[in-house]
């Protein structure tokens, strides 16, 4: 008990300890502003979250398999969520690929309404977050896209779009590259949401 990362005296000697209790307070405000925002349009907020995603991805990314692995539920959950958002008209469910058995998933126009009034539910943070210096912004996210791909990699996190995954993605001369886009990439060019995203071969070395 008293190695917890919950407890404060532990928190006092150990850092790590301390931003591990920081990030969980990070998830509690990122609920909060979910839940306000969903209440005023009558969704709940993996809903919320579904409507949002799907209206700035790809087609391949838009199907229940992949919602339950970006959201990190089961597939009768997202299934669940899904037949909500179809009776309210919120959805537009597409049966054009080979298997008929499976289907992507669009966007009404009043499901585009209700994102209008729900894709910016993070702007509260992202208002303080913008208060710190540029160098400490770029210094934040350098840890921040590190510690996401270790997540992926480890198990912990099982999707990610991040350039440190992708077959792009090449790291020579202390320099980070994309082949794709045949250009050096800058620390704050990292990208954690490539569209272009292709997810490197794992390779037993």
């Amino acid at each position: 008990m008293k190695e917890s990362t919950f407890n404060p005296i532990k928190q006092e000697k150990d850092i790590t300890s301390k931003i591990v209790a920081g990030l969980e307070r990070m998830s509690v405000v990122f609920k909060v502003l979910l839940w306000e925002k969903a209440k005023t349009v009558g969704l709940s907020p993996i809903q919320i979250q579904i409507l949002i995603f799907i209206a700035f991805h790809k087609q391949a990314l838009r199907n229940v398999s992949h919602l339950a692995k970006e959201f990190n539920v089961t597939k009768p959950t997202v299934s669940d969520a899904i037949r909500i958002l179809d009776k309210k008209g919120l959805i537009i469910k597409d049966y054009s690929s080979s298997d008929s058995r499976s289907y992507s998933i669009a966007l009404s126009d009043l499901g585009y309404d209700v994102v209008s009034q729900t894709y910016d539910f993070s702007n509260p943070l992202k208002k303080q977050v913008s208060s710190f210096s540029q160098s400490e912004l770029e210094s934040f996210f350098r840890t921040l896209s590190q510690l996401i791909y270790k997540l992926n990699r480890s198990g912990i996190l099982s999707v990610q779009r991040t350039c440190y995954g992708c077959r792009f993605y090449e790291r020579d001369k202390q320099m980070d590259y994309c082949n794709l886009l045949q250009t050096e990439l800058l620390n704050k060019e990292i990208r954690l949401d490539c569209p272009e995203y292709e997810e490197k071969p794992i390779t037993n070395k």
